[in-house]
């Protein structure tokens, strides 16, 4: 199976309903357990996209929440990532998107091991609409998961503080 064919059936896949309903059990577990066991240098969701792992203070706890997310860099420099709070097509708001709108001064994310204080902007409008564009282009399937949720999918800008 050639690189191309095997990311196309990984995008075929991960676009099903059924992908939606274990993955969010699955791969962050994994992603965390590997991230912790590597001191922060492997992400295993990254060996497919980039990827990240975004450290918040919870919404209502205020305690730091770690999650490991696809995310999309933007430029040329390390220091601005799009993240894409698709919530694997289900429908609600993932939790990290209320945590990133409640303290968006407040986030960590850790990007090839290391730790980058960032802020958090939600997109709206037009400039939403663009980076939605490239967000396609960049992931297939968020198409999909936009398609059965009712709800927009929120996305973020992170740059470096």
């Amino acid at each position: 199976m050639t690189g191309t064919r095997g990311l196309r059936l990984v995008q075929r896949v991960s676009s099903t309903r059924a992908f939606a309903l274990f993955a969010p059990h699955v791969v962050p577990v994994l992603d965390r357990a590997v991230h912790r066991l590597t001191r922060g240098r492997v992400l295993l969701s990254a060996r497919m996209l980039p990827g990240l792992v975004l450290t918040v203070p919870g919404a209502r706890t205020g305690r730091p929440r770690a999650t490991p997310l696809a995310c999309m860099p933007e430029g040329e420099v390390e220091g601005a990532w799009i993240l894409v709070g698709s919530n694997f097509g289900r429908p609600g708001h993932p939790a990290w998107t209320a945590n990133l709108l409640a303290r968006p001064d407040a986030a960590v994310v850790n990007w090839r091991g290391r730790d980058i204080p960032v802020r958090a902007t939600l997109l709206e409008g037009e400039m939403r609409a663009r980076v939605w564009e490239a967000a396609l282009a960049f992931w297939p399937p968020y198409a999909a998961y936009q398609r059965r949720v009712e709800r927009q999918i929120r996305l973020f800008r992170l740059e470096r503080r």
